[in-house]
């Protein structure tokens, strides 16, 4: 089952990557505890609509932005249940390394194991092979 709040704090945390800016910049910025911050981008706390607005002004995104990608990550895996996946949340990307952050996006590939997720493993990690 996809949490909700996991593909949320996955966006979240894309964003904050991509603007090459701290934790503790951020949850400066939001007037939110550092440790909250880190547990909604983890998925384990449930974010308020009013925190996520703070969060999102934080980091110069506006929510609509955000749920958007939320919602694209979302058919993203939900087409990958339909299409048998045994882990359909493989199919999401991971968020960019910390040293490619603020660059171009380069070529991502993924390796799945013939005959699909192996038994017990609920997420993959992407590796950057190649970049451009």
């Amino acid at each position: 089952m996809v949490l909700l709040r996991r593909l949320i704090g996955d966006v979240l945390r894309r964003h904050r990557l991509r603007q090459s800016r701290t934790l503790r910049d951020v949850s400066a910025a939001a007037q939110v505890s550092l440790g909250y911050l880190s547990e909604v981008e983890r998925g384990r706390k449930e974010a308020s609509s009013e925190l996520l607005a703070a969060i999102c002004a934080a980091l110069d995104v506006s929510l609509a932005d955000v749920l958007r990608e939320v919602s694209a990550d979302l058919a993203a895996l939900e087409r990958g249940a339909v299409a048998g996946s045994r882990s359909a949340y493989a199919a999401v990307p991971a968020a960019l390394p910390v040293g490619l952050a603020g660059r171009a996006a380069p070529d991502v590939r993924v390796a799945v194991p013939a005959g699909g997720v192996p038994a017990g493993v609920s997420r993959l990690s992407t590796h950057v092979v190649a970049a451009a």
